[in-house]
């Protein structure tokens, strides 16, 4: 169990031990070992990596004569408290960005296209800006930009004079202050179609969360792409402390794959208790 503390789930970036992944080890008298260990999911496209970094260890012990793997999967508990210690080993390694300790993040986003998610982006973060609050609000569904028309912004986004970052365009909203930044506002063509990978759409968001100067916010909006793809592993990464509100419509359908993001999204620590919650303005 101590060697297999050592192989490391690449997704969750935790070890498989932690994760309550390793389910069992059996030793037969002939030196046979076998590992019981538990995925995710029985479709895990990194599996082929955790077998070979379990067999790898396993057998280097002294009188070891082979290696087997019991494959299995983890329960939904499981899966979540899976979930809950990936989210907090990354919230205590987390990434340096532009984005102050003192703003809370909400993520916005759904499981399907189409629900509404940008326009509650877009009328939550106006909202709390009239309410007198800074706002930052991040536009981080790249090849499906929205939020410049719905703010009727134009223009591009320009750097700053005294640093190599970026500024994001900023407008005031009643008594406080707009921050916005999206694609929509470095391409030329509002049309433009952004035939770009997982890697690359990765590279784009960490770019807007590390290279914009952001400034000091009250709170930063994001709106995520639908669904769950590498994007928005990488912002959970990221942002390992932002909270998240998922949209659906009450089609029975979009609220069975809204579940499945609010599964990755779940957090480490419970909810806050009603009188703790923060409150959305009246206007929102």
């Amino acid at each position: 169990m101590a060697l297999l503390s050592d192989v490391i789930d690449p997704e969750l970036g935790s070890n498989i031990v932690e994760l309550g992944m390793v389910k069992g080890t059996e030793v037969d008298p002939g030196g046979q070992v076998t590992v019981t260990v538990a995925l995710t999911t029985m479709g895990c496209p990194l599996r082929a990596q955790i077998q070979r970094d379990v067999r790898n260890r396993v057998a280097s012990l002294p009188g070891v004569s082979g290696v087997d793997i019991s494959w299995t999967e983890l329960s939904s508990a499981g899966k979540a408290k899976a979930m809950a210690i990936a989210r907090r080993n990354i919230a205590e390694t987390a990434p340096d960005t532009e984005i102050p300790v003192t703003t809370k993040v909400l993520l916005i986003a759904s499981g399907k296209g189409g629900v509404g998610k940008s326009s509650i982006s877009v009328n939550l973060a106006v909202a709390l800006a009239t309410e007198g609050m800074t706002v930052g609000l991040l536009d981080a569904d790249i090849w499906g930009y929205s939020v410049p028309r719905m703010l009727d912004l134009t223009g591009r986004l320009e750097g700053a004079e005294t640093e190599r970052k970026i500024l994001p365009q900023t407008r005031e909203v009643g008594e406080g202050t707009l921050k916005v930044v999206s694609m929509g506002l470095l391409v030329d063509d509002e049309q433009t179609a952004l035939m770009w990978r997982g890697l690359i759409l990765n590279r784009a968001v960490r770019h807007f969360l590390e290279d914009v100067l952001w400034g000091p916010m009250d709170f930063l909006v994001v709106d995520m792409p639908p669904g769950t793809g590498d994007v928005q592993m990488g912002i959970a990464k990221l942002l390992p402390r932002s909270e998240m509100i998922i949209v659906t419509t009450p089609s029975r359908s979009l609220q069975n794959v809204a579940g499945g993001a609010a599964f990755w999204a779940a957090s480490p620590s419970p909810p806050p208790s009603p009188n703790s919650a923060w409150r959305v303005p009246s206007g929102a």
